[in-house]
């Protein structure tokens, strides 16, 4: 299944769906070359999240990516991991991952599409509970970071409020 053109017999291919909704949604997607992804910009209550949507069309599946806008230093990767594993428990939709090499935080949210075809709708729910999710938590995890706060008090924090 080519994304090279933008309408197939079967409708609009699932690129164009994407790039029709990140456009009309007000993203403004920058699209990523040799990629079938975009780059995004999400301003959130709590910080500027730079976001990727990258679709795998064989795979019929749309990821989305919320990166956290700070790297955490090496010294912190432990601590960080024990408060993304306390975020992630209970979250129903999206998870959080931390790269060990490059300290790179994210929230990943997904959908397979696989004999369906991509909606708008599913794009919509497929992409915010990422940002959401990253936006929600991101106090905490420039606290941990940044104030030495322990994992447990700055998701307490965040799940009381």
């Amino acid at each position: 299944m080519g994304d090279s053109a933008a309408e197939t017999s079967a409708g609009p291919t699932p690129l164009a769906t994407l790039a029709t909704f990140l456009t009309a949604d007000g993203w403004r997607p920058q699209r990523i070359v040799g990629r079938r992804a975009f780059a995004l910009t999400y301003v959130g209550e709590n910080g500027n999240l730079t976001c990727l949507a990258e679709l795998r069309t064989e795979a019929q599946q749309l990821i989305c990516y919320a990166l956290a806008p700070l790297v955490v230093p090496p010294a912190m990767l432990a601590t960080v991991a024990e408060f993304l594993t306390r975020a992630n428990y209970g979250t129903y939709i999206g998870n959080f991952e931390l790269d060990y090499r490059s300290g790179e935080v994210r929230c990943k949210s997904s959908i397979d599409f696989e004999g369906e075809i991509l909606t708008e709708r599913l794009i919509r729910n497929t992409i915010y509970p990422a940002v959401r999710l990253m936006d929600t938590y991101l106090p905490g995890l420039v606290r941990v970071i940044t104030k030495g706060v322990a994992p447990r008090e700055a998701i307490n924090e965040i799940e009381q409020s």
